[in-house]
Formats: structure tokens, sequence, C-alpha cells
């Protein structure tokens, strides 16, 4: 019994803004899921943030940023590779272009960048940034390139490939397509396109740890906490490919740290930056013959294993997979970052996100 009060005793000094025994017993059972994912060897390091209504209930690093100096995660210092979730920042800044009238969603892309070849079809913006535009997704290594390409430079790689489906008719989850978005974005506004984001989006935001793949290759203070990047084998873990994500920085490029992404989950549940029917927008499903894509623009809007409606985004690149989900209705912020590629544990990490669902700060 005195090892029980004891260990209760533990729970509240640990998560002090937890008043419930069974909101800490939850707490608890989602820390030792995450904990268990680096005690099984199953990713190197994660970390992981949990907001309700705007409290942080859970900030935790777990395991190595790098295996062999066995340097810990920090969730406030490590800065991972964010993955998919780029997207989100592309949707938000992609609707604060719209709301300043630099970009329409609904015009042609051949407005913007003409000099791209013609197509069958014509597309638009909004069927870009809602992966129903028809371009193609990656082929063999594309996946993990690493060439210096500018987002101008790298449209070469899939440009002269015709569109899979006529625009509109289906959906097809890629990162080209908003490749295409980036490039539309910097020549209508006339600035590059990470120097728009940056200033419009991450900086009022507070996003201060927050990056491109340049600055993080310019600023060696950043570098120093940068995680390493792995690749998971069958009975360890490598060091990850070498790949250059610059060129497609708007659909997978960005570095944050996990901290920065519950940050930008949280404004766009208060709904900063961006009006609300700006919002509405990007965080509405588009319908595709008559049924959800269960995609907005650059934000995935579904629902998790257990059936709860979310939006965010889930991500998985060369030493990366990470987690951004948000819950309007119960007003929580979950953001999970590992560094390594797709280490196959969504089922693990779903079972720690369902422990946290009736904790109250």
């Amino acid at each position: 019994m005195g090892n029980l009060f004891a260990h209760i005793k533990n729970l509240f000094s640990t998560f002090p803004k937890i008043k419930s025994l069974e909101g800490l017993q939850r707490l608890d059972k989602a820390d030792v899921l995450f904990h268990n994912l680096v005690a099984e060897k199953k990713v190197p390091g994660l970390a992981v943030t949990i907001l309700d209504n705007g409290e942080q209930v859970l900030q935790k690093g777990y395991g190595f940023t790098d295996l062999e100096k066995r340097d810990k995660v920090d969730p406030k210092r490590t800065v991972f590779r964010i993955a998919s979730i780029s997207k989100c920042i592309t949707g938000l800044a992609l609707g604060k272009m719209v709301e300043d009238g630099i970009v329409d969603l609904d015009e042609s892309f051949y407005t913007y960048v003409p000099y791209y070849p013609k197509k069958k079809y014509d597309f638009t913006l909004r069927q870009l940034a809602s992966h129903t535009a028809g371009i193609r997704g990656y082929k063999g290594k594309e996946f993990a390139l690493n060439q210096a390409y500018s987002i101008k430079d790298s449209i070469a790689v899939f440009k002269n490939d015709p569109l899979l489906f006529e625009p509109g008719s289906d959906y097809l989850y890629n990162s080209f397509d908003f490749v295409l978005l980036s490039l539309v974005m910097q020549e209508a506004s006339g600035v590059p396109f990470q120097d728009y984001v940056k200033e419009n989006i991450l900086m009022p935001l507070g996003l201060k740890h927050t990056f491109s793949p340049n600055e993080m290759d310019i600023d060696s203070g950043v570098v120093e906490n940068k995680t390493q990047f792995y690749t998971k084998r069958a009975i360890c873990f490598t060091e990850a490919a070498e790949v250059n994500n610059a060129y497609k920085l708007a659909g997978g490029g960005y570095l944050s740290t996990c901290e920065d992404i519950a940050k930008l989950g949280q404004a766009i549940l208060d709904r900063q930056l961006l009006q609300k029917e700006t919002y509405n927008q990007l965080l509405t499903s588009q319908v595709v013959n008559g049924k959800p894509a269960y995609y907005g623009l650059g934000f995935q809007v579904s629902q998790d294993a257990k059936g709860r409606p979310f939006f965010g985004h889930v991500g998985n690149s060369v030493g990366a997979y990470t987690n951004l989900f948000v819950y309007p209705r119960e007003q929580k912020v979950i953001s999970i970052l590992i560094n390594c590629t797709d280490p196959k544990v969504q089922k693990e990490l779903d079972l720690a996100i369902d422990a946290v669902f009736e904790i109250r700060a």
C-alpha cells in the first residue's frame, strides 16, 4: 500500500497541472506507452507535447537524438524533420495570400506559372492544395532526392509527365502538388517562399524554432540541436540516407521542435492570424465524386482510430515520422515527433493518444 501511495504522490509531482487521480493514471499510461517505444527499441527517440484547453499537460522527450553519443531528446530544443506537417504551415500561408488578394484559390495554376508545360486539363490552386489536381507522386528513389534544387528547378523532375486523372475527379496524396503550390506562391508574391512563410506565419505565431533546411545549414547554433535521422533495420537503427528537402519545403521540408508544433496546433485551434472564413476553407474536407476526401487545403480533416474528429497531419519522411492531431471538440492538441523513417508504430501512438482523452488540466 505504501508503494501505491508513493507512486500516486510521484504522479502528482510529475504532472502538477492534473488534479484528478483518473487523469493522472491515464497520463501515466500514455507516458509509459511512449517510454516503451524507446525501451523496446521501436524508435530511437521521440518528443511529445500534449495541450488541453491551452494548458500543457505533458511535454517530454524519450530516447536519444544521437544513439552513439546517447544525447537525450529535449522537447523544447531538439529539432526534428516534421515531414508532411509542413503542409499545414503552407496551408496557413496560402490562406494568408488569399486574404491579402495575392492569389485566388479557384484561379488556374497557369495564371501564375505560365511556363509550366501545358497538360490535357487545366487545374487550380484549390485542387493542388487538396491533392485533386492529378499530379503524380514519387517514383523510385524520388522520395529521398539529395539534389540542391531550387523550387523552380525541381519541377524538372515531374513537369513533363501527364496528369493521372481529370482534376477534381479523384484524389491522390503527394508532395509534388505542394512544390507547385509553393512555386505559385513565390511567383505571385515576388518573395521567396521560405521568406514569405517566415515573415507572415512563423514569426507572427512565435514559432522561433521552426526552420527550412537552408537555415539549418547556415545557423551552426541550430545544428547543435538537430537530431540525427535514422532508418529502422531488422535488428538495429542505421543513419538515414542524406537528403535535401529544400525544394519540397512546402510539402515536407520544414524542421521544428515538438513544442513549436503544438503551439502551431493551438494557434489554429484558437483561430489566430487568419479569418474564421479562411479557416473554414482550409479545414473543410473536399468532396470528390460525392464523397469526402478527408483532406482540406494542407490539412487532413478526418477521424482518429477511435472515431474522434481531428484536423492536422501525419507525416513520414527520410529520418522522420510525425503526428499533429488537433481536436476541436475536446480542445486538445497532440504533437509527436520521431527521428526515424516510418517505424510502424502508429497503433502504439494511437493507444497513447487514446489514453489522454479523459484528462483535464
